[in-house]
């Protein structure tokens, strides 16, 4: 029995326990939000400060408590049969639960992250997988994979996609690598991969290229964490000059979100570095710009606020507050203004070459 599987029943057995005993059985999970974190530098990555919610069997609370029993018992079933099921699945396995289904997917998912934070364990622990794919990977990387019929292993040149590229499948953990790349470049949008794979721009730095397309899925993490882990290679992010690409995708990346601290230290990567757009960027190369929206303008001030990442590092701090006085933002592709390669022939180099550029 796996040690997901002894949790579930553990679990199972307490509040049955209760019940017999005619007590109310209680059901806690972490509160999943950034006011529940830590940032310590030396972890590197947002951990739970302890903080809980209980959902005790009641009259009004019923309902919940059900679909939360019937989720474990979901996962117990997948774990023993060794299937999996998407989030949209189990939405619709819901539908034969009787008055426990779920009327929406928002509230299967909510569920299904309760159950994980209970057991602080990942949902592909729990058997359930995402919809979305993982990213794209081209470049000097050889990943190791096995044939599900056989057994035996696949070995998957990321060179070899042509003008294509590897997939990451949605569960990583039993993947190897080889590699000779100097370092991992993580890209946020895919316009910006396909131009960096079209001109082979891997091979002229001797790295990995990383498609995240915007906010990085599980999956991505979890192989870029691996990765970078595995082959001790160092990782370099490239996003837009803006709040979302700072905040969302380079942070989400390096240490984690609020909502999946009980699980931060296995999908962040606390050693990647940011040689995405910056503000000083902005003027140095004389970008176009778009202004910022209300909700960059929100997110900056939440950020500056709230975020303990923010202010842990003072360069993110700094970074931001400039941005908010130039009350602008700009795109990865705006440095096509000085040539459609000019991030391959200029930018990239150049960032690469001065390190006092980078936001850790």
């Amino acid at each position: 029995m796996s040690e997901v599987q002894k949790k579930i029943t553990e679990k199972a057995k307490d509040i049955y326990g209760n019940i017999k005993r005619k007590n109310k059985p209680v059901l806690k999970s972490p509160i999943r939000a950034l006011s529940n974190v830590r940032y310590d530098s030396g972890d590197g990555f947002f951990e739970l400060n302890g903080s809980m919610k209980s959902r005790t069997l009641t009259a009004s609370t019923v309902k919940t408590f059900a679909q939360t029993l019937k989720m474990m018992s979901f996962s117990k079933d997948l774990i023993e049969t060794d299937d999996i099921a998407t989030k949209r699945e189990a939405y619709y396995v819901s539908k034969n639960w009787g008055d426990a289904r779920f009327k929406e997917q928002t509230e299967s998912d909510t569920v299904m992250d309760d159950v994980e934070a209970m057991f602080e364990v990942n949902r592909e622990q729990l058997g359930f997988i995402p919809e979305e794919k993982g990213g794209e990977i081209a470049g000097k990387l050889i990943v190791i994979d096995k044939n599900l019929d056989t057994g035996k292993e696949i070995r998957i040149d990321c060179t070899k996609f042509g003008s294509g590229a590897y997939s990451i499948p949605s569960n990583v953990e039993e993947l190897k690598f080889e590699t000779n790349a100097k370092f991992i470049l993580a890209i946020e949008t895919a316009g910006m991969f396909q131009r960096l794979v079209k001109h082979n721009y891997w091979k002229k730095a001797n790295c990995i290229l990383i498609s995240m397309g915007g906010v990085p899925t599980r999956a991505c993490r979890r192989f870029i964490r691996r990765l970078s882990d595995k082959l001790k290679l160092p990782v370099l992010v490239f996003t837009d000059g803006d709040p979302y690409g700072f905040l969302n995708i380079y942070r989400t990346l390096k240490v984690g979100s609020g909502n999946a601290a009980h699980i931060n230290r296995y999908f962040c990567v606390p050693q990647a570095k940011f040689i995405g757009i910056t503000p000083q960027d902005i003027i140095d190369y004389k970008l176009p710009t778009h202004p910022l929206k209300d909700v960059d303008v929100k997110r900056i001030k939440d950020g500056i606020k709230n975020d303990p990442f923010v202010q842990h590092h003072k360069k993110w701090e700094r970074a931001l507050k400039q941005l908010m006085q130039m009350r602008v933002r700009a795109e990865q592709q705006a440095l096509a203004k000085h040539g459609l390669n000019f991030v391959i022939s200029n930018y990239l180099p150049e960032k690469l070459k001065n390190q006092e550029t980078w936001l850790d």
